[in-house]
């Protein structure tokens, strides 16, 4: 204070009254600086709930400004149109697939009832008296335990192997049986002439025509079929002794003993 302030002693009255209002302004100031701190920190922490509200108020503001949009009864309206879309063509999806799945599970049932509920069976090849033409018998029988099956009789085709190709040759059903639609349940048989009128025809067994029969037949479970419909083709091959055929020539040059047969059937090939 010395280096500060003069001595004392050597002030007037007027001089020692300033310096102690000196002294006074200076202790206050003094004073108020060492409870500045203190009030400061206390006023902070009395701000910082409000201060702390005022940020999470401006947080939400920031957060849900945009929520607005999504009130809009026309961007719901497009939002719900949306989903609904997505959601049928789903279900339209797995309808169709489910669909799907029915059709080839009764195409597959379907065609294992033509090819093995279905016997097909060449019983027999005999000549007919006008001694050009041969008059052949086909059976069906069903062997399925689930009711009747429906056959379309298609025409039945008959070829002569000549050299290395086929050739169809004229035949017909003998009457209406071989036609049409037959409800089969049990057994049916039908008869089929032909003519086997062709020159140079093959001769893979001496004395004996190379034949393909052919029955082509459509197969369903219902009388009025839809889409539920196929197609069975059964192939017959059978060697036949043609008409004026010598049976001593034949016996000669195959080594056969007795009376030749009229056909030799030979497996599908």
């Amino acid at each position: 204070m010395n280096d500060s302030h003069p001595d004392p002693a050597s002030l007037s009255s007027e001089q020692k009254d300033a310096l102690i209002r000196d002294l006074r302004r200076e202790l206050a100031e003094a004073r108020r600086f060492r409870r500045e701190p203190g009030r400061a920190l206390f006023d902070e922490l009395r701000e910082a709930p409000r201060k702390a509200g005022a940020a999470r108020a401006g947080t939400s503001t920031k957060l849900g400004r945009h929520l607005g949009l999504w009130r809009s009864p026309v961007v719901l309206g497009v939002v719900v149109a949306v989903m609904l879309a997505f959601a049928v063509d789903a279900g339209v999806g797995r309808y169709q697939a489910h669909q799907m799945r029915e059709q080839r599970q009764a195409r597959l049932i379907l065609e294992n009832t033509a090819m093995r509920s279905l016997y097909v069976e060449l019983k027999r090849i005999v000549p007919e008296e006008d001694g050009k033409s041969f008059r052949l018998t086909l059976s069906m029988q069903n062997t399925s335990p689930d009711g009747p099956i429906y056959v379309m009789l298609n025409p039945v085709a008959v070829y002569v192997q000549s050299g290395l190709t086929w050739q169809q040759v004229p035949s017909r059903p003998v009457d209406s049986s071989g036609a049409g639609v037959v409800t089969l349940v049990k057994d049916y048989a039908y008869d089929v002439v032909f003519v086997p009128d062709v020159a140079n025809w093959a001769e893979l067994i001496p004395g004996y025509m190379h034949v393909r029969i052919q029955d082509d037949l459509l197969v369903s479970r219902r009388a009025q079929p839809g889409d539920d419909v196929v197609e069975r083709r059964t192939p017959f091959y059978v060697y036949l002794k043609p008409h004026g055929a010598n049976d001593a020539d034949i016996r000669a040059r195959s080594r056969m003993t007795g009376t030749p047969p009229v056909f030799i059937p030979m497996p599908p090939h």
